[in-house]
């Protein structure tokens, strides 16, 4: 349909990687992921916590509540961002530049390498996709893709999901594979801007584009929910105010 917009796009394309998850977690700052999965529970039933929402239906205690919850195995997916993102899916949440006087000095971890470690299935977000953003290798490791043999990880690295494309995580071969170009995207376009190197398909589809029935779900209902946790990007993408 020519007048999604790509954040539906990726709402779509985040939600399709969602399926069979039974409880999805989002953080504060999480607006794409967060719709995919509120748009999964809509399909699927899936549990939703998003820290930050007051609705009953997403409704959690904070990280303290879903640090237990992964620690217990009760977390099936969550979504991790960074400043830098390598081809090993390690993630930098610290700066640029060497450690400890980085030139440039982010917020930091958190909870990030906590729940790398924990929840099955991590999803990596990032909507700059750039050499900037995906280095051949990060100056920082805030939270390691992948551990060494022996290392008691039930966790880690899932997917990728940018403005450009959709990347899958080889845990074995500690590798990402380039699995759909979004509409109007060429591979090229994607290896120009990736400063790592991945594998590739024979043939590489477009993501799919959502059909009229999750659309009318993700501008109606998805909307109006997303204003309580997330009021500027309602406002912003679907006019919808808190």
């Amino acid at each position: 349909m020519s007048d999604v917009k790509l954040e539906e796009q990726l709402i779509h394309a985040v939600a399709g990687l969602l399926s069979g998850s039974g409880h999805i977690a989002c953080g504060v700052l999480s607006p794409i992921p967060g719709a995919a999965a509120m748009l999964t529970a809509r399909r699927e039933g899936a549990r939703v916590s998003i820290i930050g929402s007051e609705l009953p239906a997403y409704r959690c205690d904070g990280g303290v509540e879903l640090f237990d919850q992964a620690a217990q195995g009760r977390v099936d997916a969550f979504f991790l961002s960074g400043g830098q993102i390598d081809g090993r899916a390690n993630i930098n949440l610290h700066g640029i530049g060497a450690y400890p006087q980085m030139d440039v000095r982010w917020s930091g971890a958190f909870g990030s390498a906590y729940l790398y470690f924990l929840v099955p299935k991590v999803i990596l977000f990032r909507l700059e996709h750039s050499r900037r953003v995906f280095p051949q290798r990060v100056d920082f490791i805030s939270a390691p893709g992948v551990s060494e043999p022996g290392v008691h990880r039930p966790g880690g690295p899932h997917a990728l999901v940018t403005n450009l494309c959709v990347m899958m995580f080889d845990r074995k071969q500690g590798r990402f594979r380039l699995a759909s170009v979004h509409p109007g995207v060429t591979v090229e376009e994607v290896r120009d801007q990736t400063g790592f190197s991945f594998d590739l398909p024979d043939h590489v589809p477009e993501t799919e584009t959502p059909g009229a029935e999750d659309l009318a779900l993700i501008r109606g209902e998805i909307a109006r929910d997303l204003a309580n946790p997330y009021p500027r990007f309602a406002r912003d993408v679907f006019g919808v105010a808190a």
